[in-house]
């Protein structure tokens, strides 16, 4: 790498994987954007780094061990590597049912939510914004590295990204129409979400079928990683797929 690491900050052109398990996804699944990956020296003899090692070499990829480098860009001391790899968009399959957040803004959240998204066979994102940031390092290491066999896309808005992709939408909301169990899909569809603090506008009732996920009077809503994943899971029940 011919530039000095720094901490992550959103303006850059890259950003980090923190720690061994998501390194190895990054160099499984998108091995054409990495700049290169950065070791600690106590890891030397950790299984999974002498695999990145190994494998930097066969693809041609720059590998150092940089202790002083870690620490300045704010690697945990567990944090045995790092790798540091291009942002790009790799957009979305049109012929694809697709997850919509619109104004996700919890870090944790939205990597929970990309690798619930892999579990349950689905592979494409659309994030309205403003938005947290989907290529931030805590993103990645909440997401385990599934963030890298994703589609995503953002959008500055619910309109634009609907004018690029036509598909049956269902809203979940907590007054939604239709009880989740009671749902049925018509593919291809998108299910939409809203942000953690608000939930969505009044108006989402008019795009499609709105679904509410039964729940106790005890809490106002749930939180959207798990309304998320309850979501997708009923999604498989109904259509009795799994892709």
């Amino acid at each position: 790498m011919n530039f000095r690491l720094k901490r992550y900050q959103k303006d850059f052109e890259h950003s980090y994987t923190f720690g061994v398990f998501p390194t190895l996804e990054l160099l499984m699944h998108r091995p054409e954007q990495i700049l290169g990956i950065v070791a600690h020296p106590k890891g030397q003899q950790n299984s999974g780094v002498v695999k990145i090692r190994q494998s930097c070499q066969n693809k041609g990829i720059p590998f150092e061990f940089q202790e002083k480098t870690l620490t300045r860009i704010g690697a945990r001391e567990n944090d045995y590597t790092v790798g540091v790899f291009h942002k790009i968009e790799p957009g979305l399959d049109v012929t694809a049912n697709h997850v919509i957040l619109i104004n996700p803004a919890s870090l944790g959240n939205l990597g929970t939510i990309i690798r619930t998204m892999l579990g349950f066979g689905y592979r494409d994102l659309a994030i309205i914004t403003p938005a947290a940031d989907i290529f931030n390092p805590e993103v990645v290491r909440a997401s385990m590295g599934a963030l890298f066999q994703l589609n995503f896309e953002s959008f500055p808005s619910f309109e634009a990204y609907r004018q690029k992709y036509a598909r049956n939408f269902y809203p979940l909301m907590t007054d939604g129409q239709v009880p989740l169990p009671e749902a049925s899909f018509e593919a291809p569809f998108g299910l939409i979400f809203g942000p953690e603090n608000a939930g969505l506008p009044e108006e989402f009732h008019r795009l499609g079928t709105s679904l509410s996920i039964p729940q106790t009077n005890a809490i106002d809503s749930l939180n959207l990683a798990v309304s998320v994943g309850i979501t997708l899971y009923q999604t498989i029940l109904i259509t009795d797929h799994l892709a």
